[in-house]
């Protein structure tokens, strides 16, 4: 790699590794050390065909995806990684929420599978459509579908709390019945 294109990698992991670590976070259910492995991973792989690739970004999480894939595909289970417990008083009720909020979410994340968490993440997170999240993964859209509906299921199973919090309005259902004129 020549100076000019060291250059523009060191760049480009200085502005966008964040942005990528948090992406490699919620792949890995909530393992920072696994994270950063697989960015760490993901990045090598990029720094060796940094000079042909276009789109550096989805280059990247490209990989992650497929490293992620990789794991799972291996059916290595790993220990379920203990979390610290919520803040306690002395920080603003937001922040405090907020924090339990986070916390709740990556202990129900990392008891998924890693395919279900995998789905949930290009899906939810990275705002994928279900046709690119199929050829992501390899699999059919209904495959995705299915994926989705279970894991979504069993997120709700495992936190509870989390069904009251749904960003998106509920959507009516809707009623074709002809209205009464009304004069």
């Amino acid at each position: 790699m020549d100076a000019e294109a060291q250059k523009s990698f060191r760049e480009f992991v200085a502005g966008r590794s964040t942005a990528l670590l948090r992406t490699a976070v919620l792949l890995s259910g909530g393992d920072r050390h696994a994270a950063e492995d697989l960015l760490q991973n993901a990045l090598v792989k990029a720094a060796g065909r940094w000079q042909r690739i276009d789109e550096p970004e989805a280059y990247v999480r490209q990989i992650l995806y497929r490293q992620q894939i990789g794991r799972w595909r291996l059916k290595w289970r790993r220990r379920e990684v203990t979390v610290a417990e919520p803040p306690e008083a002395g920080h603003a009720p937001d922040a405090a929420g907020a924090a339990e909020l986070r916390l709740l979410l990556r202990s129900a994340l990392s008891r998924l599978t890693a395919r279900q968490r995998t789905v949930l993440v290009l899906r939810y997170f990275e705002d994928l459509p279900e046709a690119e999240v199929a050829r992501i993964l390899g699999c059919s859209v209904g495959t995705v579908r299915s994926t989705t509906h279970r894991s979504l299921a069993r997120l709700r199973e495992l936190a509870p709390e989390l069904a009251g919090l749904d960003p998106r309005p509920q959507q009516r259902s809707r009623d074709f019945s002809p209205l009464e004129a009304r004069p």
